[in-house]
């Protein structure tokens, strides 16, 4: 079964769906239209340090709930729902490395964790489609391809480290649309960051994701790259917190907001 399979359906039947363990994989194409996020957990005494580098990085990380410490329900985005249980592959990290990818997280949980749940662009995916934007990855039945990148986050207390950024193919003609569209939706990540050039910033091989899936890009098609929320994961290689858990790249939660109410215009 493919991810749009479950287009048509509810936020609340897929998370159901995803926290019995009936889909464990990526999530693009689930639940048309409805807002994704992603996901990272910090102990209490690292979630200012967090807060504050969202802040001062709000394209790769624009926060949209903030889970009470211990609680695992985002009780603005996804009334009822459990951060815990409801995305279909997690990452916990110790001291800065991935030591176990889990479906379900709650026997991890503690009562200092807080959760924050950021702006995903699979989110401003439908605006493209609605365009008669070509989107790679969905097409392919794929996850998004992902790339560390040159480009330095603004560092926060402890936390520091490169911008991740995901990657669609874009025909050269409807680069402007395409950036358009996504300015829209600066909840999710927003206009792209850069166009064209991989090695401008940094990425040696396009070919070779540092997360997801590798796509096609067809003559006449240009790369364009968004900020991504994976970018705390590789903030958490780098500045090694205790512990702390995310979703798996591409596994997001699916929220019940349209992506329409995170339009600005």
């Amino acid at each position: 079964m493919k991810a749009t399979d479950y287009s048509g359906s509810t936020p609340q039947e897929v998370r159901e769906i995803i926290r019995k363990g009936e889909w464990t994989k990526p999530t693009p194409g689930m639940c048309k239209g409805r807002v994704q996020a992603n996901l990272i957990v910090l102990p209490k005494d690292w979630a200012y340090d967090f807060l504050v580098f969202a802040q001062r990085n709000p394209t790769p990380c624009p926060i949209l709930d903030i889970t009470e410490p211990g609680d695992t329900e985002a009780r603005i985005m996804a009334p009822g729902s459990d951060i815990s249980r409801d995305i279909p592959r997690y990452v916990v990290w110790e001291n800065g490395v991935n030591i176990d990818e889990p479906t379900d997280v709650s026997s991890y949980w503690r009562d200092d964790l807080v959760g924050f749940l950021l702006g995903c662009s699979f989110s401003f995916e439908s605006a493209l489609m609605e365009a008669n934007i070509p989107i790679r990855h969905i097409e392919e039945n794929r996850n998004v391809p992902m790339y560390i990148t040159s480009m330095k986050c603004r560092p926060a207390g402890r936390l520091s480290g490169p911008m991740v950024v995901s990657m669609r193919p874009i025909p050269a003609r409807q680069v402007p649309k395409a950036v358009l569209c996504t300015g829209r939706f600066p909840g999710v990540h927003g206009a792209p960051v850069h166009v064209g050039d991989p090695e401008a910033i940094g990425i040696k091989d396009i070919s070779k994701p540092d997360f997801g899936d590798s796509v096609t890009i067809r003559p006449g098609e240009v790369p364009v790259f968004w900020g991504c929320g994976v970018t705390p994961q590789a903030a958490l290689m780098a500045s090694k917190p205790p512990f702390a858990i995310t979703h798996a790249p591409g596994h997001m939660m699916i929220l019940d907001p349209k992506d329409a109410d995170l339009a600005v215009f």
